[in-house]
C-alpha cells in the first residue's frame, strides 16, 4: 500500500513510475519478496527504528535505492524511496518518513 498525501498524492508511486522499467522491476521485486515473506531481514530488508524498516535494492551502475516503509494495521505502507548517495541514510530521508509516518496515525 502507498502512503497517500491529505492532498491525495503517493510519493513512492510517482517515483516509481519515474524509474527506469528494469529499476522498478527490481525494486518491485524486493518489495513483493518483503510485503509476502514478512518478516524479511538482511540483505534485503533492515530496520531503521521507531518501526520503520527499509527495502533495499541494488540497481545497475552500482546505484542503491530505499524504500522505507512502516507496518499499519497489519499492511506495508510504502511511505518514502530514493536513491542512496552515502554510506549512511541521510537525516533528511529520514525525517520526511517519519513526518509521514506520524500523518498516518491521525
Amino acid at each position: 500500500m502507498f502512503y497517500q498525501s491529505a492532498g491525495g498524492g503517493e510519493p513512492v508511486r510517482d517515483w516509481l513510475k519515474g524509474m527506469e522499467q528494469a529499476d522498478r522491476r527490481a525494486i518491485g521485486s524486493d518489495i513483493a519478496t518483503v510485503e509476502c515473506g514478512w518478516p524479511v531481514g538482511m540483505p534485503t530488508c533492515r530496520s531503521l527504528g521507531d518501526g520503520l524498516w527499509e527495502v533495499r535494492t541494488k540497481l545497475a551502475q552500482g546505484r542503491i535505492a530505499r524504500v522505507i516503509f512502516v507496518i499499519f494495521e497489519e499492511r506495508m505502507v510504502l511511505l518514502h524511496a530514493f536513491i542512496k548517495k552515502t554510506a549512511k541514510t541521510p537525516k533528511a530521508e529520514l525525517d520526511l518518513a517519519r513526518t509521514r509516518k506520524k500523518e498516518l496515525k491521525r
